[in-house]
């Protein structure tokens, strides 16, 4: 993939997201360029929202989300899309589209009417289908393919797209665990090679701590804490933000915090 040197500046102020009631409230986020950020929370809290009202997809009740220090909004949808991809939850395909058709939507930001499908958009196609796994099912259809092999076919379509900043919303949901490891993987290799910004709502709060430089934890709508995983990981967060209690230990893999929830069954064994 095209190797990216620019890093956009996202950022959120005093932000509020509403359905029929705010979601996200008053909130102040910016998005740490060149690093990989986790929303983290309790279901509800608000992160899928706050993730689509970065995105554009959900328009501020209160607000406003800046890209590169210009509203969001004041953006037309194609410039957005050539600097910030999107991976929502649940993402469903058009009846009919292979897996191959699906992934070349990604290079749609970059098509006009005196630029055409090229070389280099072939490129990108060919190479989000080879990093995720899936050029061997290209010619399939997107509605034939299992659950996990969908969810890489999606994330293969927002790696197309070749944005700096990749907003991915539990991009691991339906993977058994090598394929979470193996997509987890992926974006710390993006990140870390072609220094893309990325956000990714995740619940596996050990696998937040192993792959994400900074946490972001959300309760109620609001911040409840943000720093690296060892200023945020603590067995107070865990209790005051999920209700359970834990242990916080050191993984000995990757040195990083690792949580032990303490459930009703949990027995000391002597």
């Amino acid at each position: 993939m095209t190797e990216l040197k620019a890093q956009h500046q996202l950022q959120a102020s005093q932000l509020t997201l509403s359905y029929q009631a705010p979601v996200v409230c008053d909130l102040d986020f910016t998005l740490p360029a060149g690093k990989i950020t986790a929303l983290v929370g309790p279901n509800g809290c608000g992160k899928s929202t706050l993730l689509r009202g970065l995105a554009r997809l959900h328009k501020p009740h209160r607000g406003a989300v800046y890209l590169d220090g210009i509203s969001i909004l004041e953006r037309s949808t194609k410039a957005v899309a050539k600097r910030l991809g999107l991976l929502p939850q649940s993402a469903i395909a058009p009846e009919g589209l292979t897996v191959r058709q699906l992934v070349a939507q990604g290079r749609y930001p970059h098509q006009s009417w005196w630029q055409q499908w090229s070389s280099q958009d072939e490129t990108e196609v060919e190479t989000a289908l080879e990093i995720t796994g899936m050029r061997e099912l290209g010619d399939r259809l997107v509605d034939t393919l299992s659950g996990g092999q969908r969810q890489r076919a999606w994330i293969a379509m927002v790696l197309a797209q070749n944005t700096d900043i990749l907003l991915l919303d539990e991009p691991t949901t339906f993977l058994d665990l090598a394929h979470q490891i193996e997509i987890l993987d992926l974006l710390h290799d993006l990140n870390r090679r072609q220094g893309r910004t990325i956000a990714l709502v995740q619940h596996d709060l050990n696998q937040a701590c192993r792959y994400a430089d900074y946490l972001a934890v959300m309760k109620n709508g609001h911040l409840y804490a943000q720093g690296t995983p060892a200023q945020v990981m603590t067995e107070t967060m865990v209790q005051e933000v999920f209700g359970i209690g834990c242990r916080i230990i050191c993984d000995p893999v990757s040195e990083t915090p690792l949580c032990i929830p303490i459930g009703r069954r949990a027995v000391r064994l002597t």
